[in-house]
């Protein structure tokens, strides 16, 4: 590491203050996936950092979780506001830690900032928070107390905006461990938050790696609740490490999502719509639809549809505007992603667009070729393996049994996909598969919608009111009324 490196050491946030690790002098560099140049040091917290900030919101809580709703609100308010002032930073700052086009940053990955947080506010303004309950109990919602939130690299402010947003209208004090792939837009995100005037303690960010500090955060008694998202294999993890003291895990993982198409929808569209959207964020997303189950009767069609439509993804630069695609976040995911797709070829797999290898013209960077497999038996590694990256894989069904079989045989269970012009059968089918979310025709998801997986795909929900719901504890008070 060159000790002359220009870029910036980013501190973390304790108890109102931005500071260095109390002992620890380990530096993580991120990089630029892009041009492979670092981008940011990371001053990397150990377990006394994450005592420090769990003490810090534990002292906090009492008086923040005192005020009223509307102060809290008012609050947040502030934090929009700061965000939107700031609102090109945080573009760049997504943009060049992990390599999402210039678009996509401003369009959708930003904007999730700003859109969570007025969706939570309205939520918690419709939200009884006191309700009768019987002859003369009343039923409260009070926080739950110090939440630590754990947040990953793919879609940072989406995951930092749909944790933080709730838990500081519902009254809870945090402390957050953003990923340290990805830290300068909860580096950002930090100082909207220390702008707009939050009680010091309220919200603490320690950096780290989740073997340096996750258990010290997931594992102290001061923390009442733990937000995570990431991979199937941390999550199970951190619910053990937080078993130990009973807490409540609220968990989103990952997802191998299938996408059903039928003969009788429209075929053109939404195989291009599916391919799209697989390869959105460079196939970064958990609930992206990798599978896609074609019915057999227009299944050849289908597949010479993908591979035409993958043909047509523009890979590119992330700094320059337009509908390209980017890199993935590192060199170890590309490699990941570079392993599974030899492993789709060694089973048989049949590759009808892109492949192995780098797109040509970009040796430097982590960039993927769009890839599409045909001949796809549910069995395989990359039919069951969560890819994460630009690569779709096509299975042909008989009947509409079959489709649901198909897609209900995963670990998974995030999202699903229904693309059919009968929008009975849409509907009948779309109420067996076993997802969190499922999408008719294309159908998008609004930030009050609950988003969250059956099976391995996680525990709870986010967005909207009941992204509240998880920060809140449900008191009943007997006797509260008079009988």
């Amino acid at each position: 590491m060159s000790t002359n490196s220009p870029v910036q050491l980013l501190k973390s946030y304790i108890g109102g203050e931005w500071t260095l690790p109390a002992t620890s002098s380990e530096i993580f560099e991120a990089i630029n996936p892009a041009t492979e140049d670092v981008c940011a040091q990371v001053a990397l917290c150990g377990p006394d950092d994450a005592d420090r900030a769990v003490r810090a919101a534990h002292a906090a809580f009492g008086g923040f979780a005192a005020l009223t709703l509307d102060e809290r609100i008012a609050l947040t308010e502030k934090l929009i506001a700061v965000f939107e002032a700031r609102y090109d930073e945080m573009v760049t700052a997504i943009t060049t830690e992990m390599g999402a086009p210039l678009d996509l940053s401003r369009d959708a990955q930003a904007e999730c900032g700003p859109g969570h947080l007025r969706e939570t506010i309205t939520a918690a303004r419709a939200m009884a928070w006191e309700k009768p309950m019987g002859g003369h109990a009343m039923l409260v919602h009070e926080p739950v107390g110090v939440c630590v939130l754990i947040t990953p690299w793919n879609w940072p402010i989406n995951q930092l905006a749909a944790k933080i947003g709730p838990a500081l209208i519902a009254g809870c004090t945090m402390v957050l461990k953003p990923s340290e792939i990805a830290p300068l837009s909860a580096q950002l995100f930090a100082e909207f938050i220390d702008a707009a005037g939050f009680p010091a303690g309220v919200f603490n960010m320690v950096h780290g790696t989740g073997a340096g500090i996750g258990d010290a955060l997931t594992g102290h008694p001061l923390v009442e609740m733990v937000s995570f998202t990431g991979s199937t294999r941390a999550g199970v993890h951190v619910a053990k490490t937080a078993a130990e003291t009973v807490k409540r895990v609220s968990q989103e993982l990952g997802g191998k999502s299938a996408n059903i198409v039928f003969a009788d929808a429209d075929l053109p569209k939404a195989i291009a719509r599916g391919v799209r959207h697989c390869f959105e964020n460079a196939g970064q997303s958990c609930n992206a639809p990798t599978r896609m189950l074609v019915e057999a009767s227009v299944y050849d069609e289908a597949v010479a549809l993908a591979a035409a439509a993958a043909d047509k993804i523009k890979v590119g630069d992330p700094r320059e505007p337009g509908k390209h695609i980017g890199p993935v976040v590192s060199k170890v995911h590309f490699a990941k992603i570079q392993r599974l797709i030899e492993a789709g070829i060694a089973e048989g797999a049949r590759v009808v667009a892109g492949g192995p290898g780098k797109p040509e013209g970009f040796e430097q960077g982590y960039f993927v070729k769009p890839t599409v497999f045909a001949d796809v038996t549910n069995q395989m590694t990359v039919a069951q393996e969560e890819i994460f990256g630009p690569v779709l894989v096509m299975i042909p069904f008989a009947d509409e049994a079959e489709a649901i079989a198909i897609a209900n045989d995963s670990p998974y269970g995030l999202a699903g996909y229904v693309q059919s012009d009968d929008l009975d059968k849409a509907r009948r089918v779309a109420r067996l598969v076993r997802a969190g979310s499922v999408h008719i025709n294309g159908a998008g998801q609004d930030y009050g919608s609950p988003f969250g997986g059956y099976k391995q795909s996680g525990n709870g929900r986010e967005w909207g009111e009941f992204g509240l719901h998880d920060f809140l504890e449900v008191k009943v008070v007997n006797g509260f009324r008079a009988s």
